[in-house]
């Protein structure tokens, strides 16, 4: 005899039935194909992303378009391509070798005598017998905290030739009046005076900081052997310093080959172009002339210039190992 339909049992037990509870724990999948964005790996690169954007909008794209820009002529809906062309009116430039000879000629100068002046300011300042060091220091970082145009505007007038302060001290121990920013050899010293103001100070902290690094173990032991203070800053101190001076020596030069608003301000680039910068020359062709793709043409000219001095100069002061 065969039960109804109604009165068979079921075939498979419901939890209700088991005596089980209905509610369970279910583990969330994602779907095939679809990852979470906030992940333990992915975190990292969210973070860095506003920097990494930030750099590609307002520094990779400028200097993509400026290498392009570089290998055009004409403004606007009139740009053409004329491939190497302004780099070949470079070379044939000789406003462009004067304003490179004058750099050159300001670099040579000024970055020796300003960092043996920042050299020695330091080597005082880490003197024990130095009455209130602290003081002294903060006087000798102060000018590197001074605006490049207010330090230029303060030097125009210190420098003038008929009512400047440097020509009265000079008068007061008969020294004749010095034309500094209408001769074309004084001009460049008066830049050079200003540059070594403004930066020998900071140098001189950074100095500074690598000599109080230097453990005072190796001058005594150099002592005892009977070494003298010569003998120990040469086989010593130097040394101890080399990655100090390193840094200092790429950062002065590039910072004299970009050299713009201390000679803008003094003179403009006169008298006679006497001390017309690369970069001056570069600002001409591009906001007074707007000639941008020869300006661009120097910006990449003068980069190329910079990468080589860096590099050379890191294979010829850089740790031998």
């Amino acid at each position: 005899m065969s039960l109804a339909p109604s009165e068979r049992a079921p075939a498979t037990a419901t939890p209700a039935d088991r005596g089980t509870p209905t509610h369970t724990r279910r583990t969330r999948r994602t779907r095939p194909g679809r990852r979470r964005l906030l992940t333990r790996d992915s975190i990292p690169y969210l973070l860095i992303m506003p920097a990494v954007l930030g750099f590609a909008i307002f520094k990779a794209y400028p200097i993509a378009d400026s290498l392009w820009i570089s290998l055009t002529t004409g403004n606007g809906e009139d740009r053409r391509f004329t491939g190497l062309a302004n780099y070949r009116r470079l070379l044939d430039d000789p406003l462009f070798w004067t304003a490179l000879k004058n750099t050159a000629l300001i670099l040579v100068v000024q970055v020796p005598l300003m960092l043996g002046l920042a050299l020695l300011v330091a080597l005082g300042l880490n003197s024990t017998k130095v009455w209130l060091r602290p003081l002294w220091r903060l006087g000798v970082f102060v000018p590197s905290l001074t605006g490049l145009v207010a330090a230029g505007v303060m030097f125009s007038v210190i420098l003038n030739r008929d009512a400047g302060l440097l020509n009265w001290v000079l008068s007061v121990f008969g020294v004749d009046r010095v034309n500094w920013l209408g001769s074309p050899s004084w001009a460049r010293v008066g830049v050079v005076l200003v540059i070594t103001w403004h930066y020998t100070g900071y140098n001189a902290v950074m100095y500074l900081a690598g000599l109080q690094g230097i453990p005072d173990e190796l001058y005594e032991a150099a002592m005892v052997d009977g070494a003298g203070p010569i003998r120990r800053f040469v086989s010593i101190t130097l040394p101890q310093l080399r990655p100090i001076l390193l840094l200092t020596v790429v950062l002065s030069t590039i910072g004299t080959l970009q050299l713009f608003d201390e000679p803008y301000v003094l003179t403009g680039g006169g008298p006679d172009n006497a001390t017309l910068t690369v970069t001056m020359y570069l600002y001409n062709n591009g906001f007074k002339y707007f000639d941008f793709g020869y300006a661009s043409a120097i910006a990449y000219a003068l980069a190329l210039i910079v990468s080589v001095l860096g590099i050379l100069q890191v294979r010829l002061m850089g740790e031998r190992r």
